[in-house]
């Protein structure tokens, strides 16, 4: 594991505690969000229902995703993060893992859920990242990811929770998203955002559909 994922792990763990108190209920008052993620369950439910929620954190998706008829379960590379979606949100599978090495076999989820989790993508790691998401989701599968919206410019994050951690975070265009996601295999079915309020930034949201490799398309043939 390389310096930056490293500290980009231990600060998580130190957040896993301010997470739970502070951000467990925070679904409830965000519409869109709700918005997006229904639509992306009632997409994925036509191709099946095995999900993954890829960088979870405290597991605080979950319970609304099974809500929606889906099967999910929960990557994050925080073990802290993972301790404490056991704990809030039992009942589901969690794993501890890179999101550029997931625990899955190819195309073997419906679908991927990515909140928030790709901002964390140092330039280097953004194309494995998404050849690696590409491979989880099956043909016709779904991917709905949410990111803050900027120019690929490093931040630096962390101070105003004062715990003392730091860590990296990129906000990148939604023509930098939507050309990874493209180059990865697949295709963009919604694509939307929220203006920026207060301190926060711009919103953006992307859904996508994996595209049928060649194998597929003439076995379908």
């Amino acid at each position: 594991m390389d310096a930056r994922t490293e500290e980009l792990r231990d600060a998580h763990d130190v957040l896993a505690e301010y997470y739970a108190k502070n951000f467990a209920d925070l679904l409830d008052d965000l519409p869109v969000e709700r918005a997006v993620l229904d639509l992306f369950a009632e997409v994925t439910l036509a191709v099946g229902t095995e999900v993954a929620d890829v960088g979870c954190g405290t597991g605080r998706l979950l319970p609304y995703l099974a809500s929606r008829g889906l099967s999910p379960r929960g990557v994050d590379l925080s073990p802290k993060m993972i301790e404490v979606a056991r704990r809030d949100n039992p009942g589901f599978p969690y794993e501890v893992a890179d999101l550029r090495e997931l625990p899955f076999a190819d195309a073997a989820l419906a679908g991927v859920v990515c909140w928030f989790s790709l901002i964390y993508l140092a330039p280097e790691a953004r194309v494995p990242a998404f050849t690696e998401l590409a491979r989880v989701v099956r043909p016709g599968g779904h991917l709905v990811t949410a990111y803050k919206l900027g120019d690929g410019t490093l931040l630096r994050e962390g101070a105003s929770t004062q715990l003392g951690v730091n860590f990296d975070r990129y906000f990148l265009s939604a023509r930098e998203m939507e050309d990874r996601f493209a180059a990865a295999g697949f295709t963009l079915v919604f694509q939307g955002s929220i203006p920026a309020e207060g301190n926060e930034p711009p919103y953006g949201y992307l859904l996508v559909r994996r595209t049928a490799d060649a194998e597929a398309v003439a076995a379908a043939a």
